[in-house]
């Protein structure tokens, strides 16, 4: 099954001041030129970027710069595609010579995994695939796969079972496999975050299945994110504004595996289960890799442990939906 359907995002980018010309607050003076719009995809999901740029051809090669960057980056993170590194480690086990960016976002997936107590867990993938086969049948049980069969997989679950070093990179146990899909898309929209300012861009808004700022929109104000619980066509339930800043949402809404919705894509690695707590799981945080990981597992948590994990964190929120409706800030 396609990648697109293995988590949903919810962002919906409101770029009304996107239009208006550069701020002079940016040390430029004021100019009337266009920002440099593009619209693609990144593993699957609908990317976009607006460049704001005093030099409009300088402008579009850096776009170019972005999409030859995208794609360098699914070719190692795509569950999609057949021929991507990923792909590989998840066929064979192991892989050696791994690339840079792999290892980077293997250590950061640690990281998290570690601070989140398991719910953030890239092996979730043996799980993802029990409930796609399961419900896929014309006869599916619809209360969802056998325990028998959750025990098995579960088995295969777990982030210390990924051993890896800048040489090689090996599963553990037998049948184990990697999904990136709670974080990569952070982790692209962070990378080309990091090229445009490399590039020196101070106004930027990318969202590569996830969105990060770069520095304020055109006129100097905040960009403006709205946040919903479907991505297309959807009107947002909430604005926020976001300078220097990442947002990431998850969604169980967008994608179940069965016909009556009870069970949705995000799933727990620790007991198998498919908790829909929230309507709408949104973070703000510093980094768009961050933030990604994180809406995935508060997603899994109760509101009462996300609050304990916030604290001391000052530099990161969430704007939340309960499944009840009901409209919750923390940060």
């Amino acid at each position: 099954m396609a990648e697109t359907f293995t988590r949903r995002r919810a962002i919906c980018i409101l770029a009304a001041a996107a239009g208006l010309p550069l701020s002079p607050s940016a040390g430029l003076a004021a100019r009337t030129t266009e920002p440099i719009v593009w619209k693609g995809q990144a593993l699957g999901a609908p990317a976009k970027l607006i460049l704001n740029h005093d030099d409009p051809v300088l402008a579009r090669q850096l776009v170019n710069r972005v999409i030859v960057e995208v794609s360098r980056l699914e070719a190692i993170f795509s569950l999609h595609r057949s021929d991507s590194v990923l792909a590989e480690l998840n066929r064979v086990g192991a892989i050696a010579a791994p690339p840079s960016d792999m290892i980077t976002l293997l250590e950061r997936s640690r990281a998290i995994w570690e601070v989140s107590g398991g719910v953030f867990d890239p092996t979730i993938q043996p799980l993802w695939a029990l409930y796609a086969q399961h419900f896929s049948s014309a006869d599916a049980d619809p209360a969802g796969p056998k325990n028998d069969a959750l025990r098995a997989t579960l088995s295969l679950v777990g982030f210390d079972g990924v051993r890896f070093n800048r040489d090689r990179v090996a599963f553990a146990r037998s049948h184990m496999a990697l999904s990136f899909n709670g974080i990569a898309q952070g982790y692209i929209t962070d990378s080309i975050v990091q090229t445009l300012r490399d590039a020196g861009v101070t106004s930027s808004l990318v969202s590569m299945g996830e969105s990060r700022a770069i520095g304020a929109a055109s006129d100097g104000r905040p960009w403006r994110i709205g946040l919903a619980e479907m991505e297309a066509g959807e009107t947002p339930d909430t604005v926020i504004d976001i300078i220097d800043k990442a947002v990431s949402t998850s969604s169980s809404s967008g994608f179940h595996f069965d016909r009556s919705g009870r069970f949705g894509h995000i799933l727990d690695p620790i007991h198998g289960c498919v908790p829909e707590r929230y309507r709408r799981m949104s973070v703000i945080a510093p980094d768009a890799t961050t933030a990604d990981a994180l809406s995935t597992a508060f997603s899994l948590m109760e509101p009462a442990r996300i609050r304990h994990f916030l604290e001391g964190r000052p530099d990161i929120a969430v704007d939340m939906v309960a499944a009840s409706g009901e409209h919750v800030r923390i940060g």
